[in-house]
């Protein structure tokens, strides 16, 4: 119903019903009107005719008028059809009545009319409804009023006549109502075909937007039947095409169009952005077929492209130098490296925007320091574009740019310059004509330089050249490449300083490592240390010789990266080496250090100048040559790795105590471990299993191990090798060191009673040791260190006491004893009888010391085997009297 031809029916049917319903109660009120006027008519004329009647003025006169009126009377209403023919008398006595208990009443009535003379008739509402009354004279041939006949009748009565014909009118008002519906319905029904079924408001839109397409729309609008006639214009097709006012229902062909255009419209193939030319304008044509949703046939739309296309050109252009200024934002400075960061600009620019970049760069930048001043002179960073045997200066080559050259006035002006052909720049061409002119001949003819500059200070240029394959620079495109440079240098700018703050760190690192390894006795050693990319970091590791021709062998890590990591990893390696000196034991040693971070930890957060160091971890390992022996102890580091002579690898079981700084005050554990000859031990820090599960990178590990005999740079690079990560996140330190056992030829050892009497015994075995080794030159010297050092023991210490002799490098005095009293170097007075013998020993040895042990302690001391010649007697007892005399002085 909410069609168009919906509401069409009802508004005729309804036109329908009314004019049906107005008929009706118009045929009624007709009806009910001749209603009364016939029984005002009958009642009169039924009056009349009694009154007028032969016999009346007879039957009056006679003695019983009522016998002779009442038969008469009663013949007279039946053959009228009224309700009663009454007849009064002047004096109103009823002569007549259809009621006969009514004859013979006196009644009261407006007869007054009637018995003047005059016929009158009335409507009244009786106890029988709406009735009429009329009323007749009755005359005597003298023209006296005798008597009065009244006739009455109800409406009803009459109407009995009328409602026998009301249900035929009311089948014909029927009857009449559905041939008309059933016609509006057909009218209906065609309308709403032609229609579709369309509402009013929609027919109204419609139609608003059909005067829209026709006069408004700046697009020109086609409907092109089946037959490749135009069946629709509007205003902007006809311009655009310049059709005739009737070009309707003519055919495209005659229309004289352009032949593809032409044949594009005729044709039943639809077209999307299709662009032909129509006189002087270039036009986009779209083409839809109709079929199946309407009749055969297709919409054209015609849309004027010849100054849009000059304008999308541009647009795209500028799009396209947008996508590629994006483009370099994610692909410049994906690096903290100077030189690929420069080679990333000229890649973002080759092709899209030139055909060849290059990118010089002054010295200081390349070595991460800020350049002063506004030279010209440039070091070729990257070069991208140029293949073969090219004439451009080599990347890598320090160019002198002449004053006249281009680049000259873009490092004064800071600005972009513009070279649109390079042929006709008398100034780069003057830098080395020969080279210029074989830049001419390899096809390159127009450039920018561009400076790069952050923060107000040159850094470099870079050139934008292109080939014979490309157009030369405009202006336009000096903006872009001053935009993509502006980005570049930004980047190049980072990469410097932290190239300045990277190699400022790793000095300072390196400064703090060891600069090389000792030449070791007891251990052939190689080491790798390789910082993380990110930045130095706090690994760290060292060699140091023991006393005993013993050897610490310490791997630690420092959580972090950067110089307060760098600084944190030197305090614990000279702390380290500190107590290494003090000959303590590996687990001694981790409890001293833990001590030492938490105080550093607890200063600094009481100061807040610092985060601290908790999170470092070590390993510190000690070498004994002589027994094979290997004492370990771990804070919070990964164990060590053994490998055998065999070449099986192992991971022997180091009790791992907290890192260093978290042990609040627990006592850490070691263990001792006895290594064949020509075992292999591995220690590393964390950053060697980055990106791995631990048990798979034990297993790579073992890997890398496994194998035949390696020396310990063998081995290093073997490991490294297999377990270096693609990007490493982390510093690694690795440590091989490959034992050696001293002979049992290079080591004497005696028993010594607690007796003075032992003294001259065993000087007298060590003598004759040293003349089996060859050394009797020492004997001397020997002699009086031995004597002090077992005397010293057998006054102040305990038994057991023991000496040994060691031959190495250098030769070594043990005196062992069971106490724990530690001899200390004194100034004797001249009245004291003793404290001068540990003078001797000092003067007479490189180095002297005492270790302790779980039974006592050990007094060592070396001296050299080669450099000056043994002292005399003599020359010793001249010395101990200098001293005395220093002393008494």
């Amino acid at each position: 119903m909410r069609s168009l031809a919906g509401q069409v029916f009802l508004l005729q049917l309804a036109v329908v019903v009314l004019l049906v319903a107005a008929a009706l109660i118009a045929l009624v009120v007709q009806v009910r009107r001749d209603t009364m006027a016939d029984a005002q008519h009958r009642t009169l004329a039924a009056a009349q005719a009694f009154a007028h009647s032969p016999g009346m003025l007879e039957a009056l006169d006679s003695r019983d008028p009522s016998a002779v009126l009442q038969p008469r009377a009663e013949a007279a209403r039946k053959a009228a059809g009224v309700d009663a023919i009454i007849v009064y008398t002047l004096d109103g006595i009823t002569l007549t009545h259809s009621d006969p208990r009514q004859i013979g009443k006196h009644i009261i009535g407006p007869y007054a009319e009637a018995a003047a003379g005059k016929p009158f008739t009335r409507t009244f509402r009786g106890s029988l409804g709406l009735s009429v009354v009329s009323a007749v004279p009755v005359k005597d041939t003298h023209g006296s009023v005798v008597a009065v006949v009244a006739v009455p009748v109800t409406v009803g009565t009459v109407q009995q006549g009328v409602r026998r014909q009301l249900p035929v009118l009311i089948g014909g008002a029927v009857g009449a109502l559905a041939v008309a519906a059933g016609g509006a319905g057909l009218v209906s029904r065609r309308l709403r075909r032609q229609t579709h079924g369309l509402g009013p408001v929609e027919m109204t839109r419609m139609y608003e937007h059909h005067d829209a397409v026709l006069h408004a729309v700046r697009e020109g609008v086609l409907i092109v039947g089946g037959d490749g006639r135009i069946l629709l214009a509007n205003d902007e097709a006809r311009r655009l095409l310049d059709l005739p006012q009737d070009a309707e229902r003519h055919h495209v062909a005659g229309l004289g169009l352009e032949g593809d255009l032409a044949e594009v419209l005729a044709s039943d193939r639809p077209a999307t952005d299709e662009v032909h030319l129509a006189g002087d304008r270039l036009l986009a044509v779209n083409k839809r077929l109709t079929a199946p949703r309407g009749p055969v046939g297709s919409v054209v739309t015609l849309r004027d492209t010849t100054e849009l296309r000059a304008l999308s050109g541009k647009a795209e252009l500028a799009r396209e130098r947008l996508r590629l200024l994006y483009e370099a934002g994610v692909r410049i400075g994906t690096t903290l490296d100077v030189t690929r960061t420069a080679e990333e600009l000229a890649e973002a620019a080759v092709p899209t925007f030139a055909d060849v970049v290059t990118v010089e760069l002054r010295d200081p930048v390349l070595h991460g320091e800020e350049p002063s001043g506004a030279s010209t002179e440039m070091r070729r960073t990257a070069a991208v574009g140029l293949e073969g045997d090219h004439p451009l200066y080599p990347v890598g080559k320090l160019i002198r740019f002449a004053a006249t050259h281009p680049i000259a006035a873009g490092v004064a002006s800071g600005r972009a310059v513009l070279v649109r052909e390079l042929s006709a720049c008398d100034g780069w061409r003057a830098q080395d004509p020969e080279r210029a002119q074989r830049v001419l001949d390899f096809g390159i003819h127009s450039l920018v330089l561009v400076p790069l500059r952050a923060r107000g200070v040159l850094l470099g240029m870079a050139h934008f050249w292109r080939t014979s394959a490309s157009p030369p620079f405009e202006e336009e495109d000096v903006s872009f490449a001053e935009e993509l440079t502006a980005r570049a240098a930004v980047c190049i700018d980072n990469a410097r300083r932290y190239t300045r703050e990277h190699a400022m760190a790793v000095a300072l690192q390196r400064s703090l490592l060891p600069r090389g390894l000792p030449e070791l006795p007891a251990l052939e050693v190689a080491y790798r240390y390789l910082p993380a990319r990110a930045g130095v970091g706090g690994d760290w590791f060292d060699v140091i010789p023991l006393s005993s021709a013993r050897v610490a062998l310490v791997v630690g890590d420092v959580v972090g990266h950067g110089l307060h990591a760098a600084a944190t990893m030197g305090r614990l390696r000279t702390a380290v080496h500190n107590f290494s000196v003090l000959d303590m034991p590996p687990d001694e040693l981790l409890a001293r250090m833990d001590e030492l971070v938490a105080q550093i930890d607890a200063e600094e957060a009481d100061t807040g100048n610092g985060p601290g160091i908790t999170g470092a971890t070590c390993q510190y390992a000690i070498y004994d040559p002589t027994s094979g022996r290997v004492a370990v102890a771990t804070a919070g580091h990964p164990g060590l790795a053994m490998v055998h002579p065999d070449g099986t690898v192992a991971f022997p079981s180091v009790p791992i105590s907290p890192p260093l700084g978290l042990g609040a005050g627990l006592p850490h554990e070691s263990a001792g471990l006895t290594v064949p000859e020509g075992s292999r031990m591995v220690l590393y820090t964390d950053g060697l299993m980055a990106d791995r599960d631990l048990d798979a990178g034990l297993e790579s590990l073992r890997t890398a191990l496994t194998g035949p005999d390696r020396d310990p740079e063998t081995t290093c690079a073997a490991v490294i090798e297999v377990m270096l990560p693609t990007q490493p996140k982390d510093d690694i330190a690795l440590l091989v060191a490959r034992t050696r056992r001293l002979d049992r030829t290079q080591i004497a050892e005696w028993e010594v009673p607690r007796d003075p009497a032992a003294v001259a015994p065993v000087r007298a075995a060590c003598v004759r040791r040293l003349t089996e080794w060859g050394l009797e030159q020492l004997a001397l010297t020997a002699e009086l260190i031995l004597s002090e050092l077992i005397t010293n023991a057998i006054r102040y210490g305990a038994e057991p006491i023991t000496v040994r002799l060691l031959r190495e490098r250098t030769l070594i005095y043990e005196v062992s004893d069971g106490s724990s009293t530690t001899p200390r170097l004194r100034l004797a007075k001249v009245t004291d009888e003793g404290g001068r013998g540990l003078f001797l020993v000092a003067q007479f040895t490189e180095r002297w010391g005492t270790r302790y042990t779980p039974t006592g302690k050990v007094i060592w001391a070396e001296q050299s085997l080669h450099e000056g010649g043994p002292p005399t007697a003599e020359g010793i007892g001249e010395d101990l009297l200098d001293r005395w005399d220093d002393t008494a002085g």
